[in-house]
């Protein structure tokens, strides 16, 4: 029996995506084993292409597993292989390289490549396609948690964003073949199920029936076992008292929203190709804290973009501290080949990149601890995940950490937990 391992680098579809390959070559008859096992006859690395360092660290591991195991089929697959294809096909220790649309048929090409030993390019231009390319459902998840993907592509073309030419368009699933899925994994005993896409806010868009994220979700609210419905990234235009009226009426909906701000300056957001103003935005998370009081949002920013002035930095960290984030990432610019953004003038010297980058991760882990400290006295319900150490670990619907020192066999299950403590960012229990 032939061993495939998987090394998965970026966001929450390529996690969803590297699960499917591996049922794929599961059910061909394959076993899957631990990338860092070096007895793997075939390693597929997914990569991902969002920052300079994604790319770097993409290569890196497409290098190593031949300096680990000399015998090794190394794939490279995904964001980074999709524009990249030139560039990896430089490279000695790759011997197969297959773009993001080539992932749900990964056993074909893998074996067409042993059996032949050829044809070890397969890049579809995925700006052409206008199907979602379905996996069908999946068992490989976590224990607690599975992540499922509604939808691929983007059609916003910020600036700075080069996933639209490694995406392609907008294609939404099936909303059936989605429902079927979650149901699956319902009777597997999954009690979280996490709504992922590269764009989910676009979800039907390309649906001729006006069936749009909140019907979806709505239906997805029904499915009996699933008790957290958890969404990934949100456009902030989203956000209107419909959606978040009808969304609220939603029992399983988590109170966790990841809303993508980028900057808190209005010249700025113009410059990144961004739809909304900071007074919009404001309005939006107005009204979700409205609907959810209790609610945690978190956010991404990008500092450093050209032409970035110490004024506008100093706009957005006050924006920043005024909206009062649970969390933010905090991204130093990186120019991607391609888009607009990497010609601009005024690019931004690194040194400065890494001082603001420094004061809103600063900021960031201050208003995480206040908002953590808001809690200690209170009871928490928390779903358990794993145990580190002494302690069980899970979250809260508001994706806050939570430890408990306990004996208790916790993991998968949901527990209202006394709040005694803040350490490290994390809230300890008993």
């Amino acid at each position: 029996m032939k061993k495939v391992s998987f090394y998965t680098l970026g966001c929450k579809v390529n996690q969803y995506e590297t699960n499917a390959m591996a049922q794929k070559f599961k059910e061909a008859g394959y076993e899957i084993v631990e990338v860092n096992d070096d007895v793997s006859d075939i390693c597929v690395i997914n990569t991902c292409t969002v920052t300079n360092m994604s790319d770097r660290k993409s290569r890196q591991m497409l290098r190593r597993e031949k300096e680990n195991n000399k015998n090794v089929i190394v794939v490279a697959v995904g964001c980074y292989a999709q524009v990249a294809k030139n560039e990896l096909n430089k490279i000695p220790e790759i011997d197969l390289v297959l773009g993001n649309n080539e992932k749900v048929n990964i056993v074909k090409y893998v074996e067409d490549y042993i059996n032949e030993n050829e044809n070890n390019i397969e890049i579809e231009d995925v700006m052409q396609s206008r199907l979602f390319s379905d996996f069908g459902d999946i068992t490989f998840t976590e224990k607690t948690r599975a992540v499922v993907k509604i939808q691929d592509g983007c059609d916003r073309f910020c600036s700075y964003c080069i996933i639209p030419y490694a995406r392609g368009r907008v294609r939404s699933r099936m909303p059936e073949n989605i429902i079927e899925e979650i149901s699956h994994v319902a009777k597997e005993g999954i009690k979280e199920v996490v709504i992922t896409g590269i764009h989910i806010a676009s979800y039907g868009k390309d649906f001729k029936n006006n069936y749009k994220l909140i019907d979806l979700l709505e239906e997805v609210n029904k499915i009996d076992g699933i008790k957290r419905i958890r969404l990934g990234s949100l456009e902030p235009t989203l956000i209107t008292e419909e959606f978040v009226n009808r969304l609220s009426k939603l029992d399983k909906v988590c109170d966790h929203f990841h809303l993508s701000l980028q900057s808190g300056c209005n010249q700025t957001l113009e410059r990144m190709n961004r739809k909304y103003s900071v007074e919009e935005f404001e309005k939006e998370v107005e009204l979700l804290r409205k609907y959810y009081p209790n609610v945690a949002l978190t956010t991404d920013i990008i500092v450093g973009f050209p032409d970035e002035t110490e004024e506008e930095f100093t706009q957005t960290y006050e924006f920043l501290n005024k909206i009062d984030f649970y969390k933010m990432h905090i991204f130093k610019y990186s120019p991607r080949k391609g888009t607009k953004a990497a010609i601009m003038k005024n690019q931004i010297p690194g040194n400065i990149k890494e001082e603001r980058s420094r004061k809103l991760i600063e900021l960031s882990d201050k208003k995480q601890k206040e908002h953590n400290e808001k809690y200690i006295g209170k009871n928490l319900e928390v779903l358990f995940e794993e145990k580190e150490g002494e302690y069980y670990k899970g979250h809260t619907t508001n994706y806050i950490v939570v430890k408990k020192k306990t004996d208790e066999q916790l993991e998968n299950v949901i527990k209202s937990v006394h709040i005694i403590d803040e350490n490290n960012l994390e809230l300890i229990g008993e």
